[in-house]
């Protein structure tokens, strides 16, 4: 048995619209499988529109203990270098390079937080 959220990440759509678009609190594998290979109309219109410019669901891993989760990106996030779980400290991470400052991203998905090496010169 697989939860909505679970057949909303396998159908690459958001929670919100399987919510809408009537996909059960729980359905089985077999169910799933009917809906990928007789898409609704709508569902079939979804992907239809799909620009490709940003995903639905990203599968963010920490770097330290390869936890994984399947979030919505929002649209603040930068481009990761390293994310963390709440599991380990910051020092567990690769060292920050010479010429980099670390920024750190809090509450990336429910757990993880996401780190940038940026360049310490503002110029470059």
């Amino acid at each position: 048995m697989l939860t909505r959220r679970d057949a909303a990440i396998a159908l690459d759509i958001p929670l919100e619209m399987a919510r809408r678009h009537g996909i059960p609190a729980r359905l089985s594998d077999a169910e799933l499988r009917a809906l990928v290979a007789d898409p609704p109309a709508w569902l079939a219109q979804s992907k239809a529109n799909r620009t490709g410019r940003r995903p639905v669901w990203l599968h963010l891993t920490c770097t330290v203990c390869g936890f994984t989760e399947a979030v919505r990106p929002k649209k603040w996030w930068p481009e990761f270098d390293f994310l963390y779980c709440a599991s380990h400290p910051a020092r567990e991470l690769p060292p920050t390079p010479p010429g980099r400052v670390r920024c750190e991203y809090e509450e990336v998905g429910t757990r993880l937080t996401g780190v940038v090496d940026e360049s310490a010169d503002p110029a470059a």
